[in-house]
């Protein structure tokens, strides 16, 4: 492990590098080499996106199980360019032979809205006629615009305007100081700005006007803090220390840590996609999942009235996960020892960029493992676990997504999503009745009841990418009490439910069954449960979609209709609702909707499949959300079932363990910092006492050995 982390080292200090991975995102080097080839043959075009276009699975797979005597996959481009006039081409670009491999215009399309479009709308905001105008109505004189913001979201759908247009909203707010939080002073009106003019070019106004709020400020900076008295002084510092180094290694853009190696990749939509991940199984290293990501998410709120009927943002499929990523603060963001890796991107004038520290990759304590005491002897057993973390944080207008990938020594995976950041809001008048839909938080700021829907797509690979996938439910045994077959009546068990087609693949959670969902290899058995190997789905935060069925969320993310879908696998079925997401009426509906439509019988049984997995949060606010949220945390497992014939990981060292023969201890992980909190100084001035027992002592409970 010390060399292979010597090694590492040297390849940074000397700037030696391996020929990209096929799986690796396009460097700065491949960016700027993709814009200078279609520069070379369309040079009036705007830059959207310019991404890896993985490669197909089938060549991928001969590949690494062959790569001295298979070709390896060529690097392409993914592109997306818009032209004059709203054109959007969609391109891929061959980086190995130099050439444009595809170009083609897509008709009716906006891609998605870029940190540099949402930049611009601000200052045309503040210098819009119509907007100073409606600014002075509501009480905000001309002189004071430079107080004012606003929040661009992609209009969604609006039937008006169409799609032709590329268009966003300006969520308005004011900030009367520059330290003060605009969102406890939103505005009542929303323009309409066009992308292609740099213009507003219609502003909603509601039929009853709320003015200006003249509520004190709500604010959570440090000096408005301190002005109010001051932090807290009662915390003591927590420091994390590995004194002898990580336990995780990086080959490239590869991690191994524990049984685990894995592939860590990035894109400008997704964000962290997790691929090829195996485990080392006491020498056999086994497939477990072939690509793991936040394909997309919706956040519908819960407001009918017009215009609040288009907040219904598609985070990922409408700004880009990866594009809003924050450059990671090291002690702040992540704490411990930890490894970066950085995102490169493209900007709209065809410049690569680079947000520093996008991913955040450490370890950290994650309490017992396992543990067992004998009440007949005392002896004790107690292992501690740890978990490897890989993480990004996206910020998404006022909303902040802490996405962390975990894994544990078990063979389990987690995904957590926390949610912090401040709520969406808007005004109201004293006393004004919001109908239920929406909570006022703080004196004239209304914050409308919204739900966070994320879908994560899960490319099973159990032992192999022939895998089935199982509706598991808790059921009681159907024998009546006092029957033969159930005489007490306690009679339980899994009851699994194969979903053999796209069509009846559609299902929801139930809380009362317990349901999970099993990815399993039929073809292989464990020896002792005699059950097919699996991986299953344990999630149990998941609302359904409130939105009702016909509506314009409903139609525009289709995704969300059920909590899983499953589908065959196809190389170019990666966005649940859609590839272009911005403006879309949802009629059609694309994605998985689209995809189930085309083949909604198709067989499920023993072949490559991909589960979509849709889970989430519905948020009625509170003052307690206010004036920013605290952290509300989500998370899902992915738990390995009759995959190994015991417990993985009985071969990490205790922390103690007594038997009746003696007491064994794992030398290189007993705690020796950890002391009492209280009375340790006295403890210690007793030298000739014995130290008290603990579990991490050398002494067993009750007797000595």
């Amino acid at each position: 492990m010390a060399l292979d982390r010597l090694k590492q080292a040297a390849s940074h200090l000397t700037g030696v590098r391996k020929a990209p991975h096929p799986f690796d995102p396009l460097s700065v080097q491949e960016i700027e080499r993709a814009v200078a080839i279609i520069r070379n043959e369309h040079s009036d075009v705007f830059f959207n996106a310019i991404t890896l276009w993985e490669p197909r699975k089938a060549e991928m797979m001969k590949w690494l199980k062959d790569p001295q005597h298979t070709p390896r996959p060529h690097r392409v481009a993914d592109v997306v360019c818009i032209g004059r006039g709203s054109k959007v081409f969609d391109g891929h670009v061959d980086l190995d032979e130099g050439k444009i491999v595809s170009w083609a215009l897509t008709d009716d399309v906006q891609p998605l809205i870029t940190m540099e479009d949402l930049q611009i709308v601000e200052s045309i905001v503040r210098k819009d006629p119509k907007v100073i105008e409606q600014c002075g109505l509501i009480g905000i004189p001309r002189e004071d615009m430079h107080k004012v913001y606003c929040d661009p979201w992609t209009i969604g759908y609006d039937e008006r305007f169409g799609t032709k247009v590329r268009l966003q909203q300006a969520l308005m707010y004011y900030r009367p100081h520059p330290d003060d939080s605009q969102y406890s002073y939103p505005l009542d009106f929303c323009p309409i700005y066009n992308s292609d003019t740099q213009e507003i070019v219609h502003i909603d106004v509601p039929p009853v006007r709320r003015p200006l709020n003249q509520a004190p400020p709500n604010n959570y900076h440090a000096a408005a803090i301190e002005a109010e008295g001051g932090f807290r002084t009662d915390l003591k510092p927590i420091n994390i220390t590995q004194p002898e180094g990580v336990s995780f290694t990086m080959d490239g853009r590869y991690i191994s840590w524990a049984n685990w190696k894995l592939h860590v990749g990035f894109n400008y939509r997704e964000g962290l996609v997790l691929s090829n991940i195996t485990f080392n199984d006491k020498g056999t290293v086994r497939d477990t999942f072939w690509r793991l990501s936040l394909a997309e998410m919706v956040v519908p709120y819960g407001n009918p009235d017009h215009p609040h009927q288009r907040k219904h943002a598609f985070d990922l499929g409408e700004y880009g996960g990866g594009y809003m990523t924050n450059s990671l603060s090291l002690g702040c963001d992540c704490k411990g020892a930890i490894h970066y890796l950085d995102a490169a991107f493209v900007n709209r004038a065809g410049q690569a960029t680079t947000i520093k520290n996008a991913i955040c990759i450490h370890e950290e304590d994650a309490g017992i493992l396992f543990k067992h005491t004998d009440f007949r002897d005392d002896s004790v057993t107690v292992t501690r676990a740890r978990k490897l973390i890989l993480s990004q944080i996206f910020t998404a207008a006022n909303y902040e997504y802490c996405v962390y990938w975990i894994f544990h020594l078990d063979g389990t995976i987690q995904l957590e999503i926390k949610l912090t950041g401040i709520l969406n809001t808007y005004a109201m008048l004293p006393g004004e009745d919001l109908k239920g839909w929406g909570t006022e938080v703080y004196p004239g700021v209304n914050a409308h009841n919204h739900q966070h829907l994320f879908c994560m797509r899960i490319d099973p690979n159990v032992d192999g990418p022939e895998n089935t996938v199982f509706m598991v439910d808790a059921v009681r045994g159907e024998g009546e009490v006092g029957s033969a077959e159930n005489k007490y009546g306690n009679a339980f068990y899994a009851k699994k439910t194969k979903l053999s087609t796209p069509a009846e693949a559609g299902t929801d959670y139930n809380g009362a069954t317990s349901r999970t969902w099993e990815m399993a290899n039929t073809s292989k058995l464990n020896p002792y449960s005699k059950k097919p190997v699996s991986y299953k789905l344990v999630s149990r935060e998941v609302p359904e979609l409130l939105p009702k069925p016909g509506s314009l969320v409903w139609k525009r993310a289709g995704f969300a209709r059920h909590a899983v879908h499953v589908t065959k696998y196809d190389d170019t079925q990666i966005h649940p609702a859609g590839r272009h997401v911005p403006q879309t009426s949802g009629e059609p509906s694309q994605g998985i909707p689209a995809w189930i439509d085309a083949n909604p019988t198709a067989n499920l049984d023993n072949t490559d499949v991909v589960l979509w997995h849709t889970f989430g949060i519905t948020h009625f606010p509170s003052p307690e959300d206010f004036p920013i949220m605290p952290a509300e945390p989500m998370t899902l497992l992915l738990r390995p079932r009759n995959f190994f014939t015991r417990n993985p990981c009985l071969d990490v060292p205790p922390s103690y363990c007594s038997v009746p023969s003696g007491v064994r201890q794992g030398s290189t992980l007993v705690d020796r910092l950890s002391r009492m909190a209280f009375g340790g100084e006295e403890e210690e001035k007793k030298k000739d006492a014995p130290a008290p027992p603990t579990c991490c002592s050398d002494q067993k409970f009750g007797a000595g050995v």
